[in-house]
């Protein structure tokens, strides 16, 4: 049973849906902590006094608003209290707008809105109706204290709650380095443009996202296992540093590559594998490993006690 954030209401026109807000978003992080290499003992990480030297007791700990350099003005709980958003169990949608328009890159954090058994008649005709009109619902929600701009539409037979950053949060694409669409020097040659559209024909295909996994996460899973088997210790991590220079002063021919690149996923070289069966056997091997670590740890605390 998924645990729910609170429990409110969607206004929808003179319509009341009784729902519950669950995170839908989920990482399994592998956890590490830092500890000192001589006895394997957690670091503790201590309130210091950045002039004195001395650490700060939590009784006289207060936040700050730095407005200039040095110079804070501090805000005690009870001023920050009253200036935060009213807590609100209603997510009200004032208008709806094309999902389609909306920014991606305004998206946030998704959350699952669950109706209660009385509302779910009014969720259902919310729900098709979205699905419908192919448009999102744009409401002003409070979660934990703090107020957001969200987006409300359909995802197979949910409403999905999206968060939206405020076009405030978005740092400006101006600001960097980028060739001009408008400059004639980066327009590409009729050639280059044919094989490069060649190229992501080719490689097109249905997305699925199924397909993908955090290999990263499923190899360490599998080296820790690894070394917990072992029983080995860490006493010294040494960095490998593998990156590949490019050389230099060599003249790219990007239609030679673009040319070479055609035609690769017919042979059976797909330029960026869909699958990749080492790493899902690898995924294997860290499920089997993190069976046995529960009596192995057992084990190991057992030996240290006797």
């Amino acid at each position: 049973m998924a645990r729910s954030i609170w429990k409110g209401s969607i206004a929808f026109g003179l319509v009341n849906i009784p729902v519950s807000l669950t995170g839908a978003e989920e990482r399994p992080d592998v956890q590490l902590h830092m500890v000192d290499s001589k006895n394997h003992a957690r670091i503790r990480y201590e309130r210091v006094n950045a002039d004195s030297g001395e650490e700060v007791p939590w009784d006289r700990m207060v936040k700050g608003y730095e407005y200039e350099e040095g110079q804070f003005i501090l805000l005690s709980e009870e001023e920050l209290s009253a200036v935060e958003p009213k807590l609100t169990k209603t997510i009200e949608i004032s208008e709806f707008v094309a999902l389609k328009d909306i920014d991606p890159l305004l998206f946030d954090k998704p959350y699952y809105l669950e109706p209660e058994k009385r509302g779910r008649k009014a969720y259902a005709l919310l729900r098709e109706a979205l699905r419908k009109s192919g448009k999102a619902g744009i409401s002003r929600v409070v979660i934990r204290t703090r107020e957001y701009l969200s987006a409300m539409f359909v995802r197979d037979d949910v409403l999905v709650l999206m968060p939206l950053r405020f076009p405030q949060e978005i740092k400006a694409s101006s600001k960097l380095e980028l060739p001009s669409s408008k400059d004639k020097e980066w327009q590409p040659v009729k050639r280059e443009m044919e094989l490069a559209e060649r190229l992501i024909d080719e490689m097109s295909t249905r997305w699925n996202p199924k397909d993908f996994h955090d290999e990263y996460r499923e190899a360490l899973m599998e080296f820790i296992e690894r070394k917990i088997s072992k029983g080995d210790t860490v006493d010294d991590v040494k960095k490998a540093d593998d990156e590949e220079k490019s050389p230099k002063g060599n003249i790219v021919d990007l239609a030679e590559y673009l040319e070479r690149s055609v035609g690769q996923k017919s042979k059976g070289k797909t330029a960026v594998p869909r699958k990749q069966p080492a790493a899902r056997k690898a995924a294997k091997k860290a499920a089997k490993h993190a069976s046995k670590s529960t009596a192995k740890k057992a084990a190991r605390k057992k030996a240290r006690s006797a």
